[in-house]
């Protein structure tokens, strides 16, 4: 059949538009091959990229690279025979540098910096790269050059800008150099029996403030242990940052590691994919965000590691945020606890003294869904003032706290408590007190002299006391009396042998149990 006139100028119209698109098509292709092969230059293959030989590493493709201390300049290197899977001293003026590739980068392309003892026990790196990770290395000391080599990974090969460290022994000393310096640089740290300049240890509120986890695993005869993973660890958690500590219990230096290498890599990988958290309403827009965490020990057998360890920290228990913030008319910073996942109605406790880590009580509500709440305390007064806690109350129920917080104290602490109990008895779920002392500045009429409001109102009251507690008589006691001659509820519980300061967790259940009753 033949084509008809119109047919015929119509394909020769067509014609130049279809060559057009074809080459659009083809532009197109070419240019998303180059991007892929871009990336699997940059991110998995630098050796195609800079024509690098590689060698190999536990079965990883292995990178070398020589810097020039001078100017800073990165250049191929091939691993020379003899080294194997180590690395020998570079030549005077040079640093070595090692990139190790995964099979296939995970996703934000994570990786694990080391600075010493390149080699020596693998078997995190190796498991790491298994996981997706890239491994790398530089000779030590850290100075500019470790920044040129950052600079390097994360701009050339497009490595996350938040590497893991992994730093045994004077390797620690170095990660935590370079990561004290460079704290909005870091994922998290593993440190294995490290050291710790002291002027590293006067810088790690910079890694609270980016809240970098640390991960330190220690011998317990290894003489480091002392002097610098337990001074970091007393230091770095009450600034609020968390560090988790695994001891090997007749450990000495050496062997670094963990035969089974799955708790360091788990630690390493869920840092670097922790999502970050969003500062509730409450907080406002300038608050100060730290951690709360038991530090209960737990000993524990790892049949792989032919160990027993002891651990604590946040890596090994529930760990909580502390939100500190201020409001405009109150003189004094209040302290808010939040738990992962707040029980319906969210529940508070309301108190007046500073909340640590030894606090069972306190840990066991926030497990259960409850906010800790403690109450500014000018420092230019005696004591609370009633208004600005009254506040405060307003401030945080119109945030949806529940309307009846629990009140709570230790020592002198528990009458501010009382205190406020009595000028709020409608704002009250319960007390609970360990070993009171019910004296109270906020008053004008003291708590044991003024019950009559509290029992009128049905308010129950727990008291947990030692047996050798010097007020236990005077208050506790006086109180318990008073308190059901008025027709009021109370419950003592007394520990014996126990003096002031009280272990709560042989009563943990009852005393949980009567908070969370009465709160709900």
């Amino acid at each position: 059949m033949k084509k008809s006139t119109a047919m015929i100028i119509g394909s020769r119209l067509l014609a130049p538009v279809k060559h057009v698109f074809l080459l659009i098509i083809a532009v197109c292709l070419v240019s998303l091959s180059s991007i892929y092969r871009g990336f699997s230059q940059t991110i998995q293959s630098p050796s195609t990229s800079q024509n690098i030989e590689k060698t190999s590493w536990h079965g990883y493709d292995r990178y070398d690279f020589i810097m020039d201390n001078e100017s800073l300049a990165i250049t191929p290197f091939k691993s020379p025979e003899g080294e194997g899977n180590g690395v020998k001293a570079p030549e005077k003026g040079q640093r070595r540098c090692i990139l190790v590739v995964p099979r296939k980068a995970a996703k934000g392309n994570p990786w694990s910096w080391q600075g010493c003892y390149w080699d020596h026990q693998p078997q995190a790196e190796v498991e790491l790269l298994n996981r997706g990770f890239h491994i790398a290395f530089i000779t030590p000391d850290p100075g500019v050059q470790w920044d040129a080599w950052y600079t390097f990974l994360t701009g050339k090969y497009g490595l996350s800008k938040k590497p893991a460290f992994i730093g045994m022994s004077r390797g620690g000393f170095n990660a935590y150099t370079w990561a004290t310096a460079n704290p909005d640089k870091v994922t998290c740290i593993y440190g294995d029996n490290p050291a710790i300049s002291p002027e590293s240890r006067v810088k790690l509120g910079g890694l609270v403030q980016y809240d970098v986890p640390l991960l330190n695993i220690c011998g317990s005869i290894d003489p480091l242990l002392g002097n610098h993973t337990l001074v970091m660890e007393s230091y770095y958690k009450n600034l609020g940052g968390r560090i988790s500590v695994m001891i090997k219990n007749g450990y000495a230096h050496h062997p670094h590691s963990l035969p089974d290498p799955k708790p360091i890599a788990d630690f390493i990988e869920q840092s670097f994919y922790a999502e970050k958290e969003v500062a509730p309403a409450f907080a406002g827009d300038k608050y100060q965000r730290t951690n709360f965490y038991s530090d209960e020990e737990t000993y524990r057998e790892f049949p792989e590691d032919k160990a027993f360890i002891s651990v604590r920290g946040p890596w090994f228990s529930d760990c909580f945020t502390r939100y500190e913030f201020r409001l405009d008319g109150i003189r004094g910073g209040i302290s808010v606890i939040t738990p992962n996942k707040a029980a319906p109605g969210n529940p508070w406790v309301f108190r007046t003294d500073y909340v640590d880590n030894k606090s069972v009580v306190d840990l066991a509500l926030l497990a259960k869904g409850f906010h800790i709440v403690t109450g500014p305390v000018p420092t230019d007064v005696d004591g609370p003032i009633v208004e600005q806690w009254n506040a405060v109350y307003k401030y945080l129920t119109d945030h949806g706290f529940s309307t009846k917080p629990v009140m709570e104290g230790c020592g002198g602490a528990v009458g501010e408590a009382y205190a406020w109990a009595i000028a709020n008895p409608d704002k009250v779920s319960c007390i609970y007190g360990e070993n009171p002392i019910l004296h109270s500045f906020l008053a004008k009429i003291q708590p044991l002299d003024n019950l009559a409001t509290l029992a009128k109102a049905g308010i129950q009251i727990l008291h947990f006391c030692g047996s050798l507690d010097p007020s236990l008589n005077s208050q506790t006691r006086e109180t318990e009396k008073r308190y059901k001659n008025l027709g009021g509820k109370i419950e003592v519980l007394v520990s014996e042998g126990e003096g002031h300061k009280l272990n709560a967790a042989k009563n943990l259940n009852r005393i949980v149990g009567f908070i969370v009753k009465r709160a709900n």
